[in-house]
């Protein structure tokens, strides 16, 4: 196991460190990508060759790395990971990308520039839930950390394998360029749902936290009219518990279970 000694943490543990490398950015980047597939793995979220988590390079700032396509999430390691270009090719690491992972993730990270990292799967509730064309409401107080901060991409064709539907999935999330409000998550309808985050713990808590929320709605309103949570106290929540470091702390727990449960992922 590569034992991190280049990272310069803050004083608060619940803060995201700072770096004095690029190197040690890239190394931490990935490991926090290797664990974030084997959490999915753990939550059941590996769904046969469906399903991606991406990380902007720190340094080729239009490249990602990602899993190779046919590797079981529960078995990657940083080792595994591979080096995306802007054209698609794999500049580092053994395997192939996955196309649909491609066409989605290249043009979220190009619209999205404060994009580090995005995470999408077809997990049973967050595809459950995007077959009905809606947003979640805020019936829970874990759920106002999508209150207004999510939307809806309506406008199914069926596989993602052209960068244009990833282009129109990234337009949903919002466009820096365009003047467009940025959103943190996606429902995807028909296919399922998709995240994002200033690092790749907010990425993959938010994409943990999204799959619960529909899960929990899904439940409530099998069994009667869920009551809403009103509109200022469901944004006064969405303000302190959905911001980037709310995500990021909210994964560390998780990163702590996985590594001492399965160093090997920093093989």
């Amino acid at each position: 196991m590569m034992v991190q000694t280049s990272l310069v943490r803050p004083s608060n543990p619940f803060q995201p460190p700072t770096f004095v490398s690029i190197e040690s950015e890239r190394r931490h980047r990935q490991e926090r990508l290797a664990a974030a597939f084997r959490v999915f793995a753990r939550l059941g979220f590996a769904q046969g060759l469906a399903g991606h988590i991406t990380a902007r390079d720190p340094e080729f700032t239009d490249h990602f790395w990602v899993n190779p396509f046919g590797i079981h999430f529960s078995r990657i390691r940083v080792s595994d990971l591979i080096l995306v270009n802007s054209e698609g090719q794999v500049v580092q690491g053994e395997g192939k990308v996955s196309q649909a992972a491609f066409a989605i993730h290249s043009q979220i990270h190009e619209a999205r520039p404060d994009v580090i990292a995005a995470a999408h799967a077809h997990s049973f509730y967050g595809k459950t839930w995007s077959s009905l064309g809606r947003l979640l409401d805020p019936i829970t107080q874990d759920s106002c950390a999508f209150y207004q901060d999510h939307a809806l991409f309506d406008d199914f064709t069926g596989i993602v394998l052209e960068t244009s539907e990833g282009k129109r999935i990234a337009h949903a999330l919002g466009d820096a360029s365009g003047g467009l409000r940025l959103r943190k998550a996606a429902i995807l309808r028909n296919h399922g749902i998709l995240t994002v985050g200033h690092s790749v713990d907010e990425a993959a808590w938010w994409y943990i936290r999204l799959e619960d929320t529909a899960k929990a709605q899904l439940l409530a309103e099998a069994v009667g009219k869920p009551i809403l949570i009103d509109h200022d106290i469901a944004l006064k929540i969405q303000q302190r518990g959905g911001t980037h470091q709310a995500g990021w702390g909210g994964f560390q727990y998780l990163w702590d279970e996985i590594t001492h449960d399965q160093p090997d992922l920093f093989d």
